[in-house]
């Protein structure tokens, strides 16, 4: 049936329809009235209608789920959902944003404006690394969006955002194992209508959007949007009198609804975003013993006693683009009581960035990066809407994708000066040109003079990832009484990923290792031994000269290179895939769902349910892409010469310094029980979860310093719950308060790279995160409105992270507590004007930390947004 939204009639009822799910179910984002953030079922997100019931029709939202009516009482499911209109009233933009109205999830930004990584009850993992697919799935109107920079442009005509918790295998195709974020955007209207808004800030931010639709004949009916969105840095990269953390996005849409009949319609989507902005501001924690070494060549640091003042020294403007574009087409077809849907997609994304890797106005290093991902998706699904007791959903999806990367590091004019006076050279030699170190070394291995740390790259990478997936799913609804629902759900789903990396070197140092060197020199001074290069003929040797050789040569009072290691951080890297590491992961699962709800009366209802879920291996993508340490071993020291047998050793792949780590890590498979009770009376509501979820091989995802160590934690869990309340006091007055409190544990980890967290609490997962809100419409006898919202965000203290791979253990902490507001007045003409601020009282907190680039010692981080503040004029018609 056609739905009619637009015009102010269409209004009127689209703000019925939002803002009359104040009874939530159990995610802890509580709504009510003009707050309009509900809970709605998501097994076919994007039917939602209302239909009256009696004389209480302002409070019941009828949803769809699998084809089937149901209250959002009734709805089993754990989500949290932020309507369109508070997106608009609290100005947010983008997903970044929408964790101060979701408890339950949290988004972290990177060191890039297309690097986010999303995180729902404490699980997800990083998407600084393409390799890695997120543990949060992202689908926007019921397309996977694999990668957060594919989904991080303004948000574009938003009907509501729903934050799923937990494996969500029986509802979505492609698998998340921690949870979903599912956009759903308004579709076209058969009557005329539109908006169109501007708004001004603080920090010069201009933001102009605008959406019209209507019927193109009778059964065809089409909407364009777009939005462009500017906005100066609120950092400063100071040396260079540069803004950083800017704002320059734009985006547009079209689509078309086509029905050709009452039981069949299509909606096609094409959509087009781009992103070109300075991002982000670093600043320093703690500026270790090499901060001396930046000073001495003549660069600058951020003063550590005024991180949130948001001053930088880079020696050039980071660059970061991204494009991301692509379409849907989404068939739906009813016979009866069986509805089939078909949503096939297309979608390319490309990202690019330039950065300067150790933040200082020093020319010490950067990075380029370019990637590019195409990504086709088939999804189908039947549905049943039987009268019996019977109903079920039956889906099947598709997925096929590749991955293209180029990566390199330039060495900066100044590394070289930079490392010999972290080697120990007066700073007066070396920038006058006198011989140094680094010269002996070079006419110590026959290097070219000049040759260390003054090739133009560092290191230069190519990698590529093919994958290919499919899934069967489904549920099966079994009423056998009115009131009471047993559910079942499975999901069987098949992945294949081939990947390949290969990597040059090219600094001339880190191809010698110092263990095997000094061997080889002994032997060749030693007239009774013969001279080794190789390892064969080390292992030729008897084993008490081995032995002998092999503890001279770790002996750093023996062996004075040993202590110059340090600066072989890029040594040659084992391409593959070879004759030991094939580079391709075969991966299937099935999992499933149990449930079952009762309607205790008809104002509460409770449910329990057993659910497990699955992500696939992912692979690291990064020049820290290393061996598993059952495919080598070194030996002391780095040695080849002292390696122990393995089957890259056996196969004569052994590159010098080469060190076992992690190609890729194993699946992630997902178990939770949760229990639920939602309860609704007249001006009240509550509704709480209790769950324990854990995660076995959890992908665990660590910064280096140079690249990125990927491991499987051998298990994750948090317990919890959810709450969320509202109150309706008096009409027009609406207050909510969402409450979700996380105990989280390492309950296996012994092979992380900061060594056995084993029983340690994971950090970054606050105990408790709070999103409470007032919403007060006073409304005119003309029928004008005027709306006034106060919300406020809390993470309770925590640590930021478990411990630092350099730096190593730290006390960082972070505490969040944001006051966000905005006061609308809507005219009955459609004309809004409004003001708004975000962060109202400039809380300050540290984002999260890592390990300064090649500079020991040193704690870089992000801190937060700071307070903005504008005005919006819209008109809607």
């Amino acid at each position: 049936m056609r739905s009619n939204f637009s015009g102010q009639a269409g209004s009127f009822r689209y703000t019925l329809l939002a803002g009359a799910a104040a009874f939530a179910v159990t995610a802890p984002s509580a709504a009510f009235a003009q707050d309009n953030s509900t809970q709605v079922d998501s097994d076919d997100a994007d039917q939602m209608v209302l239909e009256p019931e009696a004389e209480n029709s302002s409070n019941v939202i009828i949803v769809t789920a699998s084809k089937r009516e149901q209250t959002l009482q009734e709805t089993p499911i754990s989500v949290s959902v932020t309507s369109g209109e508070t997106l608009e009233q609290a100005q947010i933009r983008d997903v970044l944003d929408l964790q101060t109205v979701t408890p339950s999830l949290r988004v972290s930004q990177l060191q890039t404006a297309s690097a986010s990584t999303f995180i729902i009850r404490g699980f997800g993992n990083g998407d600084n690394n393409f390799g890695i697919e997120p543990s949060v799935g992202v689908f926007i109107d019921g397309v996977f969006r694999s990668r957060s920079a594919g989904a991080l442009s303004d948000l574009p005509n938003v009907q509501r955002i729903e934050v799923l918790n937990g494996p969500q295998s029986t509802l979505f195709g492609k698998n998340a194992s921690a949870g979903v974020i599912s956009v759903v955007t308004r579709e076209p209207q058969f009557t005329f209508g539109g908006s169109v808004e501007a708004t001004y800030g603080n920090f010069n931010a201009i933001t102009v959007k605008g959406d019209v639709t209507g019927p193109i004949s009778e059964n065809i009916a089409f909407s364009i949007d777009g939005s462009y969105n500017t906005r100066d840095g609120y950092g400063t990269i100071v040396n260079l009198n540069e803004e950083i953390n800017d704002r320059n996005r734009y985006a547009v849409r079209g689509q078309l609804l086509i029905e050709p009949t009452p039981d069949f319609r299509i909606r096609a989507i094409a959509d087009y975003s781009e992103i070109d902005e300075v991002c982000c501001t670093v600043g320093n924690i703690v500026a270790g013993p090499t901060a001396a070494g930046i000073v001495a060549v003549g660069g600058q640091l951020p003063d550590t006693n005024d991180f949130f003042g948001r001053e930088v020294f880079l020696n050039f403007v980071p660059e970061n683009k991204v494009k991301n574009y692509g379409g849907s087409v989404q068939m739906d077809y009813s016979t009866g009581p069986l509805t089939f849907t078909s949503i096939t997609s297309y979608r390319e994304l490309e990202n690019s960035f330039l950065t300067d890797i150790d933040f200082t106005s020093a020319d010490i290093a950067t990075e380029t990066r370019a990637q590019q991902v195409e990504t086709f998706t088939q999804e189908v699904r039947l549905t049943s809407d039987f009268d019996g007791p019977i109903n079920f959903l039956l889906g099947g999806f598709y997925f096929d994708e590749s991955i293209a990367q180029q990566s390199a590091i330039q060495n900066g004019s100044q590394i070289r000066n930079f490392f010999e006076i972290l080697a120990g050279e007066d700073p007066v030699a070396v920038l006058t040109g006198q011989p140094t170190l680094f010269n002996g070394l070079e006419q110590s291995f026959g290097f070219p003079q000049e040759s260390i740390f003054n090739t133009p790259l560092l290191t230069s990478e190519d990698f590529f990832m093919d994958n290919t997936a499919w899934s069967v799913f489904g549920t099966v609804d079994f009423e056998p009484v009115d009131g009471l629902v047993f559910t079942v759900g499975g999901n069987y789903t098949d992945d294949e990923k081939t990947f390949g990396l290969s990597q040059q070197s090219f600094d001339p140092l880190a191809q010698v290792n110092f263990v095997d060197a000094f061997i080889t020199q002994a032997t060749a001074l030693n007239p009774g031994l013969p001279t080794v290069t190789t390892r064969d003929q080390f292992q030729a040797l008897p084993a008490a000269v081995q032995a002998g050789l092999l503890a001279a040569a770790t002996d750093p009072t023996q062996n004075p290179l040993l202590g110059l290691a340090g600066f072989q951080f890029q040594p040659p890297f084992l391409n593959f895939p070879n004759a030991v590491e094939p580079g391709v992961t075969n991966d299937d699962k099935f999992t499933y769902l149990l449930r079952a709800s009762y309607e205790v009366t008809p104002e509460v209802n409770v449910y329990a349910s057993y659910a497990t879920g699955f992500k696939a291996s992912s692979i690291n993508l990064s020049r820290d892409s290393r061996p598993s340490n059952t495919d080598f071993l070194a030996g002391p020291g780095g040695s080849t010469f002292a390696a122990p047998d393995s089957p890259i050793i056996n196969a004569g792949l052994a590159v010098p310094n080469l060190v076992s780590g992690s190609r890729f890590a194993g699946p992630e498979e997902t178990e939770v029980y949760e229990v639920g009770i939602k309860g609704q009376w007249e001006g009240f509501g509550i509704n709480l979860a209790l769950f324990d979820q854990s995660i076995e091989g959890f992908q665990s995802f660590a910064f280096t310093g140079t690249g990125f160590a990927l491991r499987n934690a051998g298990k994750q869990s948090v317990r919890g719950f959810e709450m969320d309340a509202t109150i309706n006091p008096t009409d027009g007055l609406v207050f909510t308060f969402a409450m979700t409190h996380l105990d989280p544990l390492f309950d296996s980890f012994p092979g992380s790279v900061l060594g056995d967290l084993t029983g340690a609490r994971p950090a970054g997962i606050p105990s408790f995160a709070i999103a409470t809100s007032a919403t007060y419409t006073h409304e005119f006898d003309s029928g004008s409105r005027l709306i006034t919202r106060f919300d406020y965000n809390h993470e309770s203290n925590t640590r930021i992270n478990n411990g630092l791979p350099t730096f190593g253990p730290n006390n960082f902490m972070r505490e969040v507590n944001l006051v966000n507001g905005s006061m609308t007045l809507a005219l009955n003409n459609g004309l809004e004007v409004g003001v708004w601020g975000r962060n109202l009282f400039d809380d300050e907190y540290v984002t999260t930390v890592f390990d300064g680039v090649a500079q020991a010692g040193t704690v870089s981080g992000y801190p937060n947004q700071p307070r903005t503040y504008g005005g919006v004029v819209r008109f809607k018609f």
